[in-house]
């Protein structure tokens, strides 16, 4: 097959392949692996496949991208950018994108190779025609580009290249571009800048950070959201935080946030700000920004006391990710009646609204009553079965009913609330008390979907795995928990069947 396979090469090399030989040689290619054909494998073979890329024939063309996805696997990167830059850089700025995203995606192998990336920096049109991909129309061309740029920005050097020299002009060049290619642009910063605080300082001197952070505190309402979500990303790293807070970047969105009561547009950047505080919370201290900023507090607060589906979604979203960690969850036990009866609210959602905000409730109710079993003193557990016990006059039964409805998301919704509280000993009374519960969690035939039967699976791990279930849930039940832990969440009875004689 090998053989067959050279032939049609060499054919193909000549320049004479026609349309049918091509064909032929890409299913011929299917059946020899990669490896055994890099021996056999010349440049003139590859120069020729690139030569035939110029032609304005699709179907030629799609054969020549699939012959050459299938021959380059088998060649080193080293070996690719020293003897075929040419082609790749022609190959950039092919009309066609399956052969920029067949040139991108070598880039992008060359790029992960430490001895062939250095090639690359020695290529300054090569990375101009990088840098210009971020502005195509194809998605997936752009987001190539901005994968390889990152990787070469992982060096001191390929820092220099980008930000030290013409190619910052090419990359502001074709920010210009348009709205969406200007996001993208911000987005690679980002990406860049959460590195090191050595890669945020090439960016910040660059005037790009500081240029997105204009963008972000400036009046356009629909720029902010966009750009709101970048910030936060940057917001992820301690030196990110730390370039944020000199740069009043925190407080001045505190300050936005403050004023959005006047603003009649708020509504479309206030959830963005909303996550930026929630997930700077949970990376740094919940206690010390809810402290110094109290505007974001109240913010959530309010938004998950309207009216409005889409801030209420967002505030569950945040009080999730603020009472994910227990410093978090003392932050909201502080609020007393006010998070008490919020909970209340939020058990009513989880039965009532629209699937999807039934679905961010039950995941946030979910990361609230969770403690890991290091945590649960006393006063903790006290505290979770009082917020459970505020968000129904039955709370048990609430996600029982849920979890048996035939919605695959919400069903595996109810049953990760009834794992994050499966450890703590003032629910496992509460499930032994609740008529039927054991065997609801025993029984394997309610659970009609893989999604459910790996849900169900993560309750009963959780029940065995605690240390006070045997006392509370006694032998028999105790049994019959680990004996579906060690069958697997996939265990089928067998179901045994007798002959009888002179049936059919």
């Amino acid at each position: 097959m090998a053989e067959a396979a050279v032939e049609l090469l060499e054919r193909a090399a000549r320049r004479d392949a026609a349309l049918e030989e091509l064909r032929a040689l890409r299913v011929a290619l299917q059946a020899v692996p990669p490896a055994a054909l890099r021996a056999r494998l010349g440049e003139h073979h590859l120069g020729a496949l690139f030569g035939l890329l110029s032609v304005n024939d699709r179907e030629q063309v799609s054969a020549c991208v699939s012959i050459l996805e299938r021959l380059l696997q088998a060649l080193d990167p080293l070996y690719v950018i020293q003897n075929l830059r040419e082609e790749l850089q022609k190959g950039l700025f092919h009309p066609d994108d399956s052969v920029k995203i067949l040139t991108m995606s070598q880039v992008g192998r060359i790029v992960e190779d430490s001895d062939a990336v250095a090639e690359v920096l020695n290529s300054p049109e090569l990375l101009r025609q990088i840098i210009n991909c971020i502005g195509g129309e194809k998605i997936a061309v752009a987001k190539e580009a901005i994968k390889s740029l990152s990787r070469i920005a992982q060096t001191q050097e390929g820092l220099e290249a980008l930000f030290g020299g013409s190619l910052l002009s090419d990359l502001k060049n074709v920010m210009a571009t348009s709205d969406v290619v200007r996001y993208r642009v911000y987005e690679l910063i980002v990406e860049i800048s959460s590195v090191s605080a050595e890669s945020l300082s090439y960016c910040a001197n660059s005037g790009l950070i500081p240029e997105l952070i204009g963008e972000l505190t400036g009046e356009d309402v629909l720029v902010r959201a966009t750009c709101i979500e970048m910030v936060t990303a940057l917001a992820h790293t301690p030196h990110g935080r730390q370039y944020l807070a000199q740069q009043g970047v925190i407080d001045k969105i505190s300050n936005i946030i403050l004023g959005a009561e006047s603003d009649p547009f708020s509504s479309f950047y206030l959830p963005g700000f909303v996550k930026f505080f929630g997930n700077l919370a949970i990376v740094d201290s919940p206690q010390q920004i809810c402290e110094r900023y109290p505007v974001f507090m109240e913010k959530v607060f309010e938004m998950a006391e309207s009216q409005d589906p889409t801030m209420i979604g967002v505030a569950v979203d945040t009080l999730g990710i603020l009472g994910s960690n227990v410093e978090g969850k003392q932050v909201l036990q502080k609020t007393r009646s006010r998070f008490q009866n919020l909970l209340s609210k939020i058990g009513h959602q989880a039965k009532n609204a629209p699937t999807e905000l039934r679905l961010r409730c039950l995941d946030a109710i979910s990361s609230l009553l969770y403690l890991p079993p290091e945590q649960q003193t006393d006063d903790l557990l006290r505290m979770t079965e009082s917020w459970f016990t505020s968000l129904s006059s039955q709370p048990l039964e609430l996600f029982r009913s849920i979890s048996t409805q035939p919605f695959p998301d919400l069903h595996c919704g109810a049953l990760r609330v009834f794992t994050a509280i499966a450890n703590q000993p003032w629910a496992q009374k509460l499930m032994l008390d609740s008529p039927g519960f054991v065997e609801y969690v025993v029984d394997r035939s309610v659970e009609p979907d893989k999604a459910s039967k790996d849900a169900k699976y993560e309750l009963v791990k959780a029940l065995v795995n605690s240390k006070t279930i045997a006392e509370i849930f006694g032998n028999q039940y105790y049994l019959r928990l680990r004996a579906y832990l060690h069958e697997g969440p996939y265990y089928v009875k067998a179901v045994s069947t007798t002959a009888v004689e002179g049936a059919e």
